[in-house]
């Protein structure tokens, strides 16, 4: 059998060669952008809401194909090699994406625990006997979920994380202000995994706060 003739570019027209059709890794992580470099329009149909995620894949599997008709190739083999730059281009932008994104998330945990709602809490409960007694000392604390606000002066703070000790375990939730420049904790729970006790280690309210109008 004779070698396929280079019909690429002729739209519907053009025979791809059976080595062409294959999975393209280039055309799945880079979908969209590799769309507009290899005239394959489809790629753009992965903007589509919900079915953008189940078109990813099949940009990957007919990719090659939609690039042989709709593109003008100089041979099989110069087809081969670009798509494989593609493919490669595809590997370096989803490491980069992940390290980035890891940096990030990371970043955000390192913002939380250097606050200080999360370090006063952190001191009201190694103070606390009863969460001691519970989950003994030394007790670590995790890494903090939840949020921070900041604005000038003010801010708020609603932040979760683990709690444990020789002994056992728990999680802490806290949520606290930032007023004049100075934070303190509105509330503080301790709950005991398992059991589910809690424990309130929220500050007392002032006296003045506990009298009724005389």
């Amino acid at each position: 059998m004779g070698a396929v003739e280079n019909t690429s570019g002729h739209g519907p027209a053009s025979q791809v060669p059976p080595g062409i059709r294959r999975w393209n890794w280039g055309a799945f992580l880079l979908n969209w952008i590799w769309g507009i470099g290899n005239n394959a329009p489809l790629a753009l149909l992965v903007f589509v809401p919900f079915f953008g995620l189940i078109w990813m894949f099949v940009v990957g599997a007919k990719g090659n194909e939609w690039a042989w008709r709709n593109k003008r190739w100089e041979s099989e083999a110069q087809f081969q090699a670009m798509q494989r730059r593609w493919a490669k281009w595809g590997v370096v932008t989803l490491v980069a994406g992940i390290v980035l994104a890891s940096l990030v998330v990371f970043g955000i945990f390192g913002i939380l625990k250097d606050s200080e709602a999360y370090k006063l809490a952190r001191l009201r409960l190694d103070g606390d006997e009863r969460v001691a007694e519970i989950v003994g000392r030394p007790l670590s604390t995790g890494i903090p979920m939840g949020q921070i606000e900041v604005s000038g002066p003010r801010g708020s703070a609603s932040l979760s994380f683990s709690v444990e000790g020789s002994k056992g375990k728990g999680t802490a939730f806290v949520e606290a202000r930032k007023d004049m420049g100075e934070w303190k904790i509105d509330r503080l729970v301790f709950q005991e995994d398992g059991s589910g006790r809690r424990i309130d280690l929220s500050p007392e309210p002032p006296p003045a706060s506990r009298e009724g109008n005389v």
